[in-house]
């Protein structure tokens, strides 16, 4: 009597519980008494899992932070030189993010931005004296990487600057040319560009620049053309490399942006990188004094010197495009919900995320270790070619799953992923290719020379 007791008592108490108006509404879109049946044969492990996911739904989950340098490098750096990282992504989140999608899709350049980058006073970074912050090869690459991650443009702007244009008067010029073109370029008042690559010469300019300098007493008269420059449409010194006719060696030149016979024209329909004003530069009887002849700069292994320093800055811009791919991904998916929770619930799109981080984490590692090797002194054209093969290889994987996992969306420029797919394929291709890099590895680890 009892017993038959305690259990009117608990289906009394059941009743009271049951709010009959919502299991009404239940019954009309399940299966009840399929569902009762299927929850009675669950045993206590079945029913626990049950019960977390009822009690769960609607508590918002703390996640982890969304951070791509996932072996923590950052810790590696001093105070001081993680303060300017921190800085310098500061600024690229507070006054560039917002503006490169409208820039970029009218492939317009903000020079606006050009008097603040001057507060950072990074320009020049690895240089001493002339007004330059003269810190670590390492600093270097990590400001590449911090301003690719936002957007690949913007860092190749400043890679021309701070690296190829500063970097060939800093290495070749004169104690004369230094004094005058440094300390400007360095405060960004003068914008520099660097003119290498021809119409119908990209890879083979070692031996087979076309634009010509022949010497007439104290001047040089250059003629020729020059493609892709970035920068050339605004700069006031541009780097031209021409080959001496006398001598068949190749030569830099300070070409001013005033001189009779120069003229540039934009490039247009790019579909990558295209916040950079590339220039078709024509040079016609182009008249260069001799002070304005790079002093050092006296063969194209002169000129290899300048790429291999900047070869390795490359590298990690490629690094810095593929983490900006990553972490934007990494946090659409985290948001976007599918089937009623966010697809980075999804096994498949875990995967996607863990080949993306695991590339762009050997990536990272690669280009770390670079730049100790090129602090120390011992920087070889192998391995900055090397970095240079690998690195942008694999952020080409990274950028096409950071735009899978994001489905359609994944090519609307709002969503700041389809900018990365779209720039890794100029990363891919300047400052050398796949196929010129990897000889110059090759040639280092076989002792044979596979150029033609």
């Amino acid at each position: 009597m009892s017993g038959t007791f305690s259990k009117l008592k608990n289906a009394y108490h059941l009743l009271k519980s049951i709010d009959f108006n919502m299991l009404a509404k239940l019954s009309e879109k399940v299966d009840l008494p399929r569902v009762m049946a299927s929850v009675a044969q669950m045993d206590d492990t079945q029913l626990n899992g049950l019960m977390k996911m009822l009690t769960s739904r609607g508590a918002k989950k703390a996640l982890p932070p969304i951070e791509g340098d996932f072996y923590d490098l950052g810790s590696k750096l001093n105070a001081d030189d993680r303060a300017l990282q921190l800085k310098v992504r500061a600024f690229m989140e507070k006054e560039i993010q917002p503006l490169v999608n409208e820039h970029w899709l009218k492939a317009t350049f903000p020079f606006e931005i050009i008097s603040k980058f001057r507060e950072l006073n990074i320009c020049g970074v690895t240089y001493e004296g002339y007004g330059c912050p003269n810190r670590s090869f390492l600093m270097e690459g990590i400001i590449a990487m911090e301003m690719a991650r936002v957007d690949a443009s913007i860092a190749t702007f400043f890679g021309v600057q701070s690296g190829l244009a500063m970097g060939s008067i800093y290495m070749l010029g004169s104690e004369a040319q230094k004094q005058e073109w440094l300390p400007g370029m360095q405060q960004l008042n003068l914008i520099g560009a660097f003119g290498l690559t021809e119409p119908e010469v990209g890879s083979g300019t070692a031996g087979g620049l076309t634009t010509t300098a022949k010497r007439t007493g104290d001047t040089w008269v250059l003629n020729g053309q020059k493609k892709w420059i970035g920068n050339a449409t605004f700069a006031d010194v541009i780097v031209i490399w021409a080959r001496d006719v006398d001598d068949n060696q190749v030569k830099g030149f300070l070409l001013r942006k005033d001189t009779p016979g120069f003229s540039v024209e934009k490039i247009h329909d790019k579909m990558a990188l295209r916040i950079v004003q590339n220039g078709l530069i024509t040079l016609t009887d182009c008249h260069i004094a001799e002070t304005d002849r790079l002093q050092n700069a006296n063969s194209f292994r002169d000129t290899a010197k300048v790429l291999q320093m900047t070869r390795a800055g490359v590298a990690w811009e490629a690094v810095g495009c593929a983490r900006g791919a990553y972490e934007n991904a990494l946090a659409y998916t985290r948001t976007r919900e599918q089937f009623g929770k966010p697809i980075a619930s999804f096994q498949l799109i875990q995967g996607h995320l863990v080949e993306m981080l695991s590339n762009l984490t050997a990536m990272q590692t690669m280009v770390y270790r670079l730049s100790e090797i090129q602090d120390a002194g011992q920087l070889k054209d192998e391995h900055a070619s090397l970095a240079k093969v690998f690195c942008t290889l694999r952020t080409r994987d990274v950028v096409s799953r950071a735009r899978e996992v994001m489905g359609g969306n994944g090519i609307l420029l709002e969503y700041n992923v389809a900018r990365f797919v779209a720039d890794a394929e100029a990363i891919y291709s300047y400052e050398g290719t796949k196929e010129i890099n990897s000889l110059i590895v090759g040639r280092a680890i076989t002792g044979f020379s596979a150029f033609v």
